[in-house]
């Protein structure tokens, strides 16, 4: 009896101490929409479903090339640029059919036009290779033909390999220099031209001399003399009429220039002729 008072007591005190929790009701969670069919999904929402994307520049500066030129391109100005290949690499840009039209051009010199079919594109190309070629034919032709004048006479005859040095220096440095003191005088008389078009005029002119080197094999020396004197006299003609024009605004002077200019086309044919065409047995 005792006991099962305590017992009620004891009840109600934990009742009354512990009061019932509310019942809060059901929760809902909610879900941002996305896209399960692709991924990764083409608009993300939200902080936890967002990318992550990398910070952008204040300004441009570094990651966006200027002017349209590549970043992976090296950029260089004033007198740096002439040893880039960029620099030349336009007067390189030329067809084979542009090529072989210039030659022709230069083998009937008194048309005096191909400066003008050249203004707006000269190369370096031709007059490169053509310089080349003569350098090799003019030499081995040159040395054909004194081991033929040796064979002929029965005597010994020794290969001198002085003649390809001495052709590649005397040919690539007349159309290096020659055309560059040119262009200095013509500034000097207010009558400047482009450096590369004369470059280009007169790397083409030297062409008429890989034939005359050619027919020069003939062991006949009148022969030889007149194979020079035509080439050389077509070669100054090809290059004084292309400057004639030009030259005239020089003043009363041009005349001299002209004079000049085409004595040192035969001057060249001579030492041609001298050097690499006149056998000694």
């Amino acid at each position: 009896m005792m006991s099962s008072g305590y017992t009620s007591l004891d009840n109600q005190k934990v009742s009354g101490s512990v009061p019932a929790a509310s019942d809060p009701g059901q929760v809902t969670v909610k879900f941002a929409d996305s896209n399960l069919k692709t991924f990764p999904p083409s608009e993300a929402q939200g902080k936890i479903a967002g990318g992550f994307r990398p910070p952008r520049d204040a300004d441009d500066t570094f990651s966006k090339p200027e002017n349209g030129i590549s970043s992976d391109e090296p950029q260089s100005s004033g007198w740096f640029r002439a040893f880039t290949v960029a620099a030349y690499k336009p007067y390189f840009d030329v067809d084979t059919s542009d090529v072989l039209e210039r030659i022709k051009d230069s083998l009937f010199p008194f048309k005096g036009n191909f400066s003008e079919k050249t203004a707006s594109n000269p190369d370096l190309y031709g007059p490169f290779w053509i310089c080349t070629t003569l350098i090799f034919v003019a030499a081995s032709i040159g040395t054909f033909a004194t081991y033929l004048a040796h064979k002929l006479q029965k005597k010994e005859w020794d290969y001198d390999i002085n003649m390809v040095t001495w052709s590649a220096g005397l040919f690539y440095g007349y159309v290096t220099i020659v055309p560059l003191g040119l262009y200095i005088i013509l500034k000097y008389f207010s009558a400047p031209s482009g450096l590369v078009q004369l470059f280009c005029l007169y790397g083409y002119s030297l062409f008429i001399f890989i034939p005359a080197s050619c027919l020069s094999v003939v062991p006949l020396e009148v022969f030889r003399w007149v194979v020079a004197g035509v080439a050389g006299f077509m070669s100054a003609i090809f290059v004084a009429l292309n400057l004639r024009a030009h030259i005239k605004s020089a003043g009363e002077r041009w005349f001299l220039i002209v004079a000049a200019i085409f004595l040192l086309q035969l001057a060249l044919a001579v030492v041609l002729k001298l050097y690499l065409f006149t056998v000694t047995v």
